[in-house]
C-alpha cells in the first residue's frame, strides 16, 4: 500500500515552502507531495504536507482558518511588508499606550477588504507579482475579502509588538501588520511570523523539518494521519 495522508510539519526560517515539498519528496522516494497552504520564507511554522491520494483534499483544507503569532516593527516600512525588503520610508514611534494598540486592533476585527502585497505569490494575468515587484513594478490589485476573527496583543516592547490573530484564508499577516502600522501613523513592516494552527490542527503535534531528515521511514508512517480521519467531510474515494 503506498504512502497516503497528512503529515503535519514544522517549517523553519529561510526556506520555502516547495523547499519542504522537495524534502518530503526524497525522504519518502514519491512525486505526489504537496501542502495546504504556503508560508512566506521568513515564517516558521505550521505545514499541512499531503502525500499520495491525500492531495485531493488540497483546495479543501486550505480553505481552513489560520492562526498565527507574529511581531511587527513600528516606525519602519519596507517595500516587503517584511523584514526581508528594503526599507523605504521611517517615521518616527509616537508614544504608545496599550489601549492605543488594542483600539487599532479592534478596528481591524470582522470582515473587511485586503490588497495583496507586490511581493507575493498571486498572479495577475498569469503572472506571478513578486517577478513584477521585483522589476519595479507596481500593478492594480483587486482587494480581497478576509476575517479576523481574533486579534490579540501579547507584548509590548516598543518599537516592537507582538500580537496572536486568528483568520481566514488568503489573509496576508505582513499586510495586516503594514495596515496597523498606517493606522498608528508610524508605520510597520513584520519582522516574526509563526502559524501555530490551521484549524483543528495544531504546531505543537508537528513534525521539525531538520528532524524529519534523521527519521527512519516507519517513524514518519507513524504520524502520518489517514486523510478522511483528520477531516472526516472528506474520502479518499471521492473525486474532490
Amino acid at each position: 500500500m503506498g504512502l497516503d495522508g497528512i503529515l503535519l510539519i514544522d517549517k523553519p526560517s529561510g526556506c520555502t515552502s516547495h523547499d519542504v515539498v522537495d524534502a518530503l519528496r526524497k525522504k519518502l522516494h514519491i512525486r505526489k507531495v504537496g501542502h495546504a497552504g504556503t508560508l512566506d520564507p521568513l515564517a516558521t511554522g505550521l505545514l499541512i504536507m499531503l502525500i499520495g491520494k491525500a492531495t485531493k483534499a488540497s483546495q479543501y483544507l486550505m480553505s481552513l482558518g489560520k492562526e498565527y503569532e507574529a511581531t511587527m516593527k513600528l516606525g519602519e516600512t519596507t517595500d516587503s511588508q517584511d523584514a526581508d525588503g528594503e526599507i523605504i520610508l521611517t517615521r518616527p514611534v509616537p508614544e504608545l499606550t496599550e489601549e492605543a494598540i488594542k483600539e487599532v486592533f479592534d478596528g481591524f476585527m470582522g470582515d473587511q477588504y485586503q490588497l495583496p502585497p507586490m511581493f507575493s505569490a498571486k498572479k495577475v494575468k498569469g503572472q506571478p507579482l513578486y517577478k513584477l515587484a521585483r522589476q519595479g513594478k507596481v500593478v492594480e490589485r483587486e482587494p480581497r475579502v478576509i476575517h479576523v476573527g481574533s486579534l490579540e496583543l501579547l507584548e509590548m516592547n516598543l518599537p516592537e509588538v507582538t500580537f496572536r490573530v486568528a483568520c481566514s484564508k488568503g489573509t496576508y499577516v505582513r499586510t495586516l501588520a503594514h495596515d496597523m502600522g498606517e493606522k498608528l501613523s508610524c508605520g510597520a513592516h513584520l519582522t516574526e511570523l509563526r502559524r501555530t494552527g490551521i484549524d483543528k490542527f495544531r504546531v505543537n503535534d508537528a513534525v521539525k523539518l531538520e528532524d524529519l531528515q534523521g527519521m527512519q521511514l516507519s517513524e514518519i508512517k507513524e504520524r502520518i494521519v489517514p486523510v478522511y480521519e483528520a477531516v472526516k467531510q472528506f474520502s479518499l474515494k471521492s473525486d474532490a
